[in-house]
C-alpha cells in the first residue's frame, strides 16, 4: 500500500475525489493490479493449477427463485474438496453460483458483492436486477484473458425482481447465464451450469412445472444434482455418511435465505432412498 500513498503520506487523489458508483471502476484507477482480470499471467495453460467447481442449478418457482450447488471440487481425476460451497448471496435479493476455476470464481463473487454494496451506499438505492446482471457480465468480460489460458469462471446469477409484480407472463424470480466473453442471457424457468449441467437440465426439463411450490422446488433441485452426479464424475451427490448436502438458497420478496442441513437432509435421504428402487428417477 505504501507505493500508493500520496506525496505527503496521505491517501492518493483517487481515494478522496468524488467517487464513482462502481467499485470495480474505482479499483481500476486506484489499484488495478487487484482486479482478477488485470494480473499478468505467464504463457501457456493454467487450467490445472486450482480446483474446479461444478454443478449449479437454478429454477423459478411460485415464491421466487431457488439456486443449488453440489459440494465437490476436482483437480484432474482427484477430488480436491468434498465440502466446497458454490452458491452465495450477492445481496439481499440475489444469489450467484460459481462453476469453473474455484479461486478465480470466488474472487469474482467477492468483488461482485462489494460492487453491489458500494453502489447502494453511493447512490442510496440498490441496482435493479438487470443492472446487477450487467455488472456481473462486465466482470466476467474483464477475465477473458485469464479464461483463454484455462482460468475460466462461469457464474449463474438469479434474483427476485422487486420491480416485477408476478403473473402468468411476468414472474419476479429471474435467472441469468453467461458465456466466457461476458455475454449475458436471461433464462426462462430453469437453468444449470458446470460439467454436469447437461444431465441436470435434462432432469429439470422433465419435472419442472410453472406452478411448482417451495418444497417441490427443493426436491427438483436435489433430483437434478443427483442425476448430474450419476453421470458426471466432477459432480458430487448427497453424501449421507458425511452429512454433506448441496447448498440451497431461495430468494423471495423477503430476501435471500439459505436452507439448513436439517431442512435439506431429509429430502436428500428421500431422493437416495427412492433411487434405490427406481435408479432412473
Amino acid at each position: 500500500m505504501a507505493e500508493r500513498l500520496g506525496a505527503a503520506g496521505g491517501l492518493p487523489p483517487a481515494f478522496i475525489a468524488a467517487g464513482t458508483s462502481s467499485f470495480t471502476e474505482f479499483l481500476s484507477i486506484a489499484a488495478p493490479d487487484l482486479l482478477p482480470g488485470r494480473r499478468p499471467l505467464p504463457p501457456g495453460s493454467a487450467a490445472e493449477l486450482g480446483p474446479h467447481a461444478t454443478t449449479i442449478v437454478a429454477l423459478v418457482y411460485a415464491d421466487g427463485v431457488l439456486m443449488a450447488g453440489d459440494r465437490r471440487a476436482t483437480m484432474g481425476n482427484l477430488v480436491a474438496q468434498r465440502d466446497i460451497e458454490k452458491v452465495f448471496a450477492a445481496d439481499d435479493h440475489s444469489v450467484v453460483g460459481i462453476a469453473g476455476v474455484a479461486g478465480i470464481a470466488n474472487e469474482i463473487v467477492r468483488l461482485f458483492q462489494v460492487e453491489l454494496e458500494h453502489y447502494e451506499k453511493i447512490e442510496g438505492n440498490p441496482l435493479t436486477l438487470d443492472g446487477k446482471a450487467n455488472r456481473l457480465a462486465a466482470m466476467i468480460r474483464a477475465n477473458l484473458g485469464a479464461a483463454m489460458q484455462g482460468l475460466a469462471a462461469i457464474p449463474l446469477f438469479a434474483g427476485y425482481d422487486v420491480d416485477v409484480h408476478g403473473d402468468d407472463q411476468t414472474r419476479p424470480g429471474r435467472i441469468f447465464s453467461y458465456d466466457m466473453a461476458g455475454g449475458r442471457y436471461e433464462e426462462r424457468d430453469f437453468h444449470a451450469v458446470g460439467s454436469g449441467s447437461l444431465f441436470a437440465k435434462s432432469a429439470l426439463k422433465k419435472r419442472w412445472r410453472p406452478d411448482v411450490d417451495h418444497d417441490t422446488a427443493v426436491r427438483l433441485a436435489l433430483e437434478a444434482l443427483y442425476d448430474a452426479a450419476d453421470d458426471d464424475t466432477a459432480t458430487g451427490g448427497p453424501d449421507l455418511i458425511r452429512r454433506l448436502y448441496p447448498v440451497i438458497m431461495v430468494v423471495t420478496d423477503e430476501g435471500v435465505r439459505r436452507l439448513t442441513d436439517d431442512q435439506i437432509g431429509p429430502v436428500a435421504q428421500a431422493v437416495v432412498s427412492d433411487r434405490m428402487t427406481t435408479p432412473g428417477g
